[in-house]
């Protein structure tokens, strides 16, 4: 889904970063084996509703962290929230794999796999219910849930598309 966004200023932001996987790399060539560590790291600022996901990799397991971290930085979102949970259900597809996400009442928390909980936790999100279907690969469950919280709406924007006010809906 393609959706217009506006840059997000990461250095004004609180962010806080989170390891999802470190993957260990490998590549033949004649003289040998080479290795190197992608790391895919989320990083969000909850008070803000701000999330973003970056891959880095390199020789070295901080490196690949650290470029993973810069590399969120320039792909960070602006998540539409309702107080603790999110406005209402939705399915985000990416690839193999598709990921549900469904409000919960206040007092449930997060009840997500390892990979949608960082996202959810970093994008300030502290009641949600989820589901993983289809692939398990952290880099498509992670694409797959930023595109399921990039269709989130609230009731003003489906208001204004609609043509009503928000007391009509």
């Amino acid at each position: 889904m393609a959706t217009l966004k506006k840059k997000l200023d990461a250095n004004r932001l609180n962010l806080k970063d989170e390891v999802v996987s470190i993957n260990r790399v490998t590549k033949v060539v004649k003289g040998g084996k080479n290795m190197s560590f992608a790391a895919l790291v989320v990083i969000g600022d909850p008070a803000e509703g701000v999330v973003g996901y970056g891959s880095g990799k390199a020789k070295e397991v901080p490196q690949a962290i650290r470029k993973g971290i810069e590399a969120a930085k320039k792909n960070l979102f602006k998540i539409n929230l309702t107080d603790t949970t999110i406005p209402h259900q939705v399915l985000g597809h990416f690839g193999a794999g598709s990921v549900m996400l469904k409000p919960a009442p206040e007092g449930t928390g997060i009840i997500a796999g390892k990979t949608v909980r960082a996202v959810m936790t970093s994008a300030g999100v502290q009641n949600v219910l989820t589901k993983s279907l289809g692939s398990a690969n952290p880099h498509n469950v992670i694409k797959a849930t930023f595109d399921a919280l990039i269709q989130l709406r609230n009731k003003a924007e489906v208001a204004a598309l609609r043509g009503k006010s928000v007391d009509e809906l």
